[in-house]
This record gives structure tokens, sequence and C-alpha cells, in this order.
């Protein structure tokens, strides 16, 4: 049975009673119009009222002088004749049976007079039976119900109105309310389920945040030796890594409320409103101290003041971050609330916010290596149904530079890809082509290419695998595939970069002929050359002129960077005269040159190995990096490739670890799936793209 969906937490529910009052005066107001407009009395003309009086029938006359109506009473006797009888059994159940019976309508009151004075003379009754009529002003029900319900339905939507401003009468338009903070507020009641256990390959800045939650839970410990908590601590990395889910595992490890919101939130339309509303934000948690508030995507709020003002302008976010940085650590700071935010880009944000006493630590999440790949691959297929085959440390291994959100993708299009297919488990078929799919795009199998086309990116993707093979510091390709995919990829090469740090020349140097090889293959075999080389083309002119402008690697240059990372995004000035800029073109272009140059020689030498790779491409259109040496033998270089470092590794220990750490996830899901039912069934990749 599916659980009850949850409150939005710090938002208590109240049942709405306002629609049933409306509702219930509307009821009562139709209802009273009805039976005040029903039919009471019948009417008749002035000739039948002349006949009751001629026939001595009426017992009463009524001039409503405000309406110029007249209404008829009957006496009982007459009321017994056939005649008025059969009229009056029209009437409404609801009318009284002493009258008034009829009434007609009069053009004046003067007129009705002068008519009735002529039927008293025309009857000819003895004075003492004549009867006179009288007069009354009288006001409609109905249109005193209108004007007066009018009146308190315009002063009850008044008051309503003023509630829904003032915020009380639930989340509408909260115009009084605008500068309240709107952190949602975690506690021991709105508990978050994350825990620091569902939090993998983030292992340094889980202790960091650690810290932080056992310094709440037992404060003695650290302040026995003096020490203070830190203020704040920013989380720091790409987008994916896992910034908010360290978060959220905080707010479901600490024992203290913890309040959350986005940086967005603060900034309204309305000036001063931000800045209220941080204000507003840590008055509340103070009143809970200690506590954790956690500002998601800081840097909304947090730029760097001045930067893309305009001059005299009025920066609504400037006065937002000034209220921030004097509640963060200013003159009346308390101590007790601790500040967590996190963002992807902290070189916009503010110097005074990164200060110590404000945030104190900088966590660094970058994106997870080979073993945090592989434990957050672990915690991802634990919900799937898995086949034996299935080894965590290979995918880990085929997807360098994955953050957990890409990783979390991959399982789950895998695990698609498995249903779509009919199959019971999820194998490393479904694996690798759900890699393929998050890396290169959906395989366009209806895209029909020319036998022409798709020889030239047989022999463009050929001279890739061959150059990267035979360039001891480039690395080789995993996979190489001539199937279309994405938007326009007509070819697709999977790399497995070794994870470093520092780059040396040579290893730059063989990578952009790497690059290069699918153009050089193309002159070599068809002596001319396509527009396919286009991202190899973009990639290594990036690396040259980073080779020569940032690196400071070409002697032309020398060791000179005119890189800045403080630069404005607004300044276009270069940083060197015309004649520098001449130079760095020549040195680039050169450069790319060499490396161009070097890439035919070798192609050429190894002329018999392109056309092999190609005519197996054109036969199979993906071949792997174990059919490259079975096709052109082993590398000739001592060293292991990246990916038979990690695949093929004869580690004992470490493979029999993987070994009982898969068998303990495929148990854990076989027991979960059999209680629920045993019938259900449940750096970065570098892409070579024509």
């Amino acid at each position: 049975m599916a659980d009850k969906p949850k409150r939005a937490p710090g938002r208590p529910q109240r049942p709405n009673y306002q629609i049933y009052v409306i509702f219930g005066l509307l009821a009562i107001v139709l209802g009273i119009t009805y039976f005040s407009n029903n039919n009471s009395a019948i009417e008749i003309s002035t000739r039948e009222f002349e006949d009751m009086m001629l026939s001595n029938d009426v017992k009463e006359v009524m001039l409503i002088k405000n309406q110029d109506l007249v209404e008829v009473t009957l006496k009982k006797e007459a009321l017994s004749n056939s005649k008025y009888k059969l009229q009056l059994q029209d009437r409404s159940p609801f009318a009284p049976s002493d009258g008034p019976h009829y009434f007609f309508k009069v053009l004046s009151g003067e007129q009705f007079e002068k008519r009735f004075s002529e039927i008293q003379e025309k009857s000819k009754l003895p004075e003492s039976q004549k009867i006179e009529y009288k007069v009354d002003e009288r006001t409609d029900p109905s249109s005193m119900i209108f004007n007066w319900g009018l009146l308190f339905l315009v002063i009850f939507g008044f008051w309503f109105l003023m509630r829904r401003m003032t915020g009380q009468g639930g989340p509408g338009g909260q115009i009084f309310n605008i500068g309240k903070s709107r952190a949602a507020l975690f506690d021991a009641e709105n508990k978050v389920k994350i825990t620091f256990g569902n939090v993998a390959g983030l292992d340094e800045a889980k202790e960091e945040v650690k810290e932080i939650v056992d310094f709440l839970k037992n404060p003695s410990k650290f302040t026995k030796l003096g020490g203070k908590i830190p203020k704040g601590a920013l989380l720091v990395g790409p987008p994916g890594t896992g910034k908010t889910l360290l978060a959220k595992a905080v707010a479901g490890e600490a024992a203290v409320p913890f309040f959350t919101l986005s940086g967005s939130d603060f900034v309204e339309m309305f000036v001063g409103v931000g800045a209220a509303r941080v204000r507003d934000l840590f008055k509340q948690a103070k009143e809970k101290a200690p506590c954790i508030v956690f500002i998601d995507e800081i840097d909304a709020i947090g730029r760097s003041r001045g930067r893309g003002q305009m001059p005299g302008s009025n920066d609504e976010r400037e006065n937002t971050l000034n209220s921030l940085l004097v509640e963060m650590d200013g003159f009346a700071t308390d101590s007790g609330v601790i500040i967590l935010a996190a963002t992807n880009r902290p070189d916009v944000l503010d110097s005074a916010l990164l200060r110590p006493g404000r945030f104190d630590r900088q966590i660094s999440i970058d994106k997870p290596d080979i073993v945090g790949r592989e434990a957050i691959f672990k915690v991802h297929l634990k919900p799937l149904k898995l086949s034996n085959d299935v080894d965590p440390k290979k995918l880990a291994a085929q997807t360098p530079g994955f953050a957990g959100a890409e990783i979390a993708n991959v399982c789950n299009e895998a695990a698609l890809i498995a249903a779509r297919r009919d199959k019971k488990a999820v194998d490393m078929q479904d694996f690798q082509d759900a890699i393929d799919r998050v890396i290169g795009g959906l395989e366009k199998k209806n895209k029909i290419i020319s036998p022409e086309e798709k020889k030239i990116v047989a022999f463009h993707e050929a001279g890739h695998a061959v150059a990267g093979w035979y360039l001891e510091h480039a690395d080789p390709l995993v996979k190489v595939s001539i199937v279309p995919r994405g938007v326009a990829a007509l070819g697709y090469a999977q790399y497995l970069p070794k994870e470093q740090f520092l780059y040396q020349t040579d290893q730059l140097i063989d990578e952009m002929c790497m690059a290069l090889g699918g153009r050089a293959a193309e002159e070599i075999v068809f002596g001319k050359i396509s527009t396919g080389a286009l991202s190899d083309l973009e990639r290594v002119t990036k690396m040259a002129y980073s080779i020569v402008t940032v690196y400071g690697m070409n002697n032309e240059i020398g060791n000179i960077s005119f890189y800045d990372s403080k630069q404005s995004e607004y300044n276009f000035n270069k940083p060197y005269s015309e004649a520098t800029a001449e130079k760095i073109d020549q040195e680039v272009k050169k450069i790319v040159q060499d490396a161009y140059d070097r890439t035919k020689d070798l192609l050429s030498n190894k002329r018999k190995e392109l056309d092999i790779l190609a005519n197996e491409l054109l036969e199979k259109e993906i071949i792997f990096q174990s059919d490259l040496e079975e096709l052109i033998g082993k590398r000739p270089f001592e060293r292991e490739t990246t990916y038979q470092a990690y695949t093929n590794a004869e580690n004992g220990s470490s493979k029999d670890d993987d070994k009982e750490d898969l068998e303990k996830i495929k148990k854990d899901v076989k027991s979960e799936v059999e209680k629920e039912d045993s019938g259900k069934q449940q750096p970065e990749e570098e892409v070579d793209q024509k």
C-alpha cells in the first residue's frame, strides 16, 4: 500500500472553512429570496377588482404607495366561492391563508384613489358596509437582502483578502507577509530519511560535515579543549557531485532543527524584501538555536558586489548580500547557528562572504575517482535486480569523470533498457548500452548513411584508434563505433583517460596527435578531408592555445601565462600587445601543424593496421580494446592501459572483496523483492562526434 503523501515541512495544513461559509451564506440568500418571491398573492386586473368590490367580497384593500401596488384581501365567506377557490389553489403552500389574496398594479396613488371612489359609488352599498383602503410603504425583502447582502459580501471579501495577504489564510498571496523567510524546517517531526550511509564516494567531505554534526550532538567534546564550532561551511563542486545530497544527509543525521532554502528564495521584485527575509531567517534560527541553516545555490545572492552594476543604480541583490554578511558575522551575532551553503560557481562569490568567521571551511566536492565511483555504483545497484556478470569495478573503470548524478542516470537507464528487452535481470550489456547512451546519445538505427560516408567514418575512427595505440602517452580507445548516435554524431569513440592532475608537454602533444588521427587517416586513404573532424579540431585548438598562453610551455613566448583567474566577466582587453598576439597565433599554428605531420607519418607507417581496423569496423560496426590486441597486436609499451589496470588486475583480495560486495548487494535485493512480491519484476568522457 502506498504511503500517504506528507505535508511540506514547516507549512501546517489548515482546513479551508472560508469556502463553506461562502456557500452557506449564498444558499441562505437564495432561499430567502425564493420564499419571499413565491406566489403568495395572485395578480388580477382592475376590472376583476371592480367585480369583487361590487360583489361585496372584499375585506381589506391596501395601497403600497412606494411600489404602486394594491393588495386585496377577501372575506372568509367569499373564500368558499368555487371561483376564488379555483384561483387561490395556485398559491404557494407557504402563503398565509388570511391574505392578501390578490394584487394589481396602478399608475399612481391619486389615480387609484379616484378609481376606488367611483367603484364605491357604483356599488350602492350602505355607508356601514363600505370599506376604505389603507395606505402603506413597504420594503421588498429580496431587494433588502440584495442591498444588505452586497454590503456584507464586500465586508467579508475585504476581511478574507486581508487574511490572505497577512499569510493567515494559507499559501496564497502573502503581500503583507512578503518579508518572511521561506525556509523549510526539518526537525524531529519532519525528519529527512537520508543519512551518511546513503552518501558514497565523498569520504573526505563527509568527515568534514560529520564533525559539525558531532559538535552539535556533543559540544563538550570540543569546547573542553578551547575549540569553537565553525560558523559556516561552503560546499563547492561541479554539478551533480552530491552537494545537496550531503546537506540532506546532515539534515537526516543532525539532532537539531535544520532550515533549508535556495538562494533565489531571498530575491523578490520588491525592494528590500531580500534583506528582510535574511533577517527573518536568522531570527527564526536564533530562536531554535542550536540549529543548521542550508542555503543552496548561494551564488544567486552571493556574487561579488559591483560586478556588472550600472553606476548609481540600486542593486537589490547587493542589499541582500550585505544583510547576509552582517547576520553571519556582524556586531550583534549570536552563536549556535551554523550556515551550510552550496555552489558550483565559487569564482563569482564575494570575497567578504568567503572569509573565516563566515564560511570557516570550504569543502571541495570533486568528481569521484575510481574508488569513489565504485562505491557510488554499489549504492545505486542495490535497488536493481542484477545478473551475475555485473561488476561495479568495471563499471567504475568505464565511467571516468562521471559525477554521482550521472552514475545514478546510468543505473536507471540500464534498468530501463533491460526492461525494454524483457529481461529478468540487468546484465553488463545493458550497462554498456546505458553508458553509450549517456555519453554519445541515443543510437540512431533509422539514420541511413551512404556506403561512401560509412567508409570515411570507419577510416576516421580507425585513425584515432591506431594513433592512440602507438602513442605512448595517449589514452587508447576502449571502444570504437561507427553507429550514428545523438544529433549529428556519425562515429563514436570512448576513451578512458588516466586520472591525473598534472600533464607534461609530451602527454599534451600525444593527445593532440591522437585527436588529429581521424583527419590524417582521411587524407592518407582518400587524398581529401571531410567536415567530420570538427570536434577534434576544436579540442586541438583549445589545447594548443592553452600550451602557449596558459601553461607557458612554448619556447618563443616563454614562461608566461596570460590567464587571469580573477578577471572580470566584462573585461574584454587582452593583456598583451598585437605583436605578441600575432606570435601566439603563429606558435599555435606551428604546434598543431607539427602534431598533424607527426600523426600522418605514424599512420603512413601503420597503413596495414589502419586498413585492418577500418575493415573490421565496416564489418562489425563496434570494436573494443581487446579486439585491437587481436587485430594489430599488443601495444609496444610496457605500461598497461588505464582500462587494463582497473579491469585485468589480478589482485585476489580486492577481486574477492568486490565479489563479496556484489553478492551482498544481490542478496539484499533478492530478499527485498521476495518480501514485496515473488512474481513482481522490479576527467570527462571524451567523445569523438562526427
